[in-house]
């Protein structure tokens, strides 16, 4: 349930209703935006009337059921877009913001090549992987703790805020010591466990769709992360699996308008794993933008060639440089901050 309250509400008052909620046996989770206060009740409605125990106090104006199976993501729990911020980094409306950067640290040497590159080109956020979940078990894994030291130096020098991949609640203290925003992968977008341990932390998550999950199911999965207190969650279509086979997956762009239709998180869209090729990623790019997306992932290594992971749908730093010059010129037209 929502209850919004009447303008001018006082935090005592605030506090009063989140107290009759606990007491209830009711979650108690406080949106404030620019006109109005509201609280979202979470708990088994069924048991409770909050219409007579809450909705007959002055200083509320409606309590209103939430139809959503997903509550504290809902587009009915806030009706304004959230920002959420990376180090100094916001993303949100009127932004348009790139994270960019190898599928893997390979290196000290490749990460502040591709971290200087992907910086003079525009990016504001820098994506490597230390952690790698691969299909083959043979396959190179990453370097671990001492990539995030690297991704850490890689930070200090250039000033960019870092995003990182946490494989399992093993790795997640680990990668919350170094990273300014925590990635779940697809593979990992229904690990519960998981997910309910992001929400403890208060640091910005990169929530990636699964490559088989509807829209629906992303959003429950964030509710998971939202419901332990974490509002600070960035949702990523990355592309799902169908019948077509020229493409690594389908990127499914008809999802960004649609979450913004329900959700009140920012979207970016990743459409190196998205297509799998890096000569459809300029193009996936600019219609992710024209689409409304708040912002894009994308592999840029030195030399793709010689990449240890995800080659083929890496840019090289001559061809991101190109395809920033012309992002900068859509986002221009679209009113969007590069």
């Amino acid at each position: 349930m929502i209850i919004v309250l009447r303008h001018g509400t006082s935090q005592q008052e605030v506090d009063e209703i989140v107290d009759r909620l606990k007491k209830l046996g009711f979650g108690a989770h406080i949106s404030k935006g620019t006109e109005r206060t509201i609280i979202g009740a979470i708990g088994d409605e069924r048991q409770v009337n909050l219409e007579e125990k809450i909705g007959v106090l002055p200083f509320v104006e409606k309590v209103i059921p939430i139809l959503a199976p997903y509550k504290l993501t809902s587009r009915e729990f806030r009706l304004e877009d959230s920002v959420i911020e990376v180090g100094k980094v916001p993303i949100g409306p009127g932004k348009f913001v790139v994270m960019a950067g190898p599928c893997a640290v390979e290196s000290e040497k490749q990460l502040m090549e591709t971290a200087n590159r992907v910086k003079e080109a525009g990016a504001m956020i820098l994506r490597a992987g230390a952690f790698k979940p691969r299909t083959s078990p043979y396959s190179f894994q990453g370097l671990g703790e001492k990539g995030l030291k690297i991704l850490a130096k890689a930070r200090e020098e250039t000033g960019m805020p870092i995003v990182t991949e946490a494989l399992g609640i093993e790795e997640l203290p680990l990668v919350n010591e170094y990273a300014d925003m925590i990635q779940i992968g697809a593979r990992n977008m229904q690990n519960f466990r998981l997910l309910e341990a992001a929400g403890r932390l208060r640091k910005p998550i990169l929530l990636k769709r699964g490559m088989m999950s509807t829209v629906d199911e992303l959003l429950m999965s964030a509710e998971y992360i939202l419901s332990q207190g974490n509002y600070n969650v960035v949702l990523c279509e990355r592309g799902i699996r169908t019948f077509e086979s020229a493409t690594r997956n389908t990127l499914d762009l008809s999802c960004v308008p649609l979450v913004k239709k329900q959700s009140h998180l920012p979207i970016v869209v990743d459409p190196s794993h998205g297509t799998g090729r890096s000569e459809l990623v300029p193009a996936m790019s600019f219609a992710a933008l024209a689409a409304g997306a708040d912002g894009l992932l994308i592999e840029v290594h030195p030399n793709p060639i010689e990449a240890l992971s995800d080659g083929p749908q890496s840019q090289d730093p001559a061809q991101f440089s190109s395809m920033m010059a012309e992002l900068k010129k859509i986002a221009g037209l679209k009113g969007r901050a590069m």
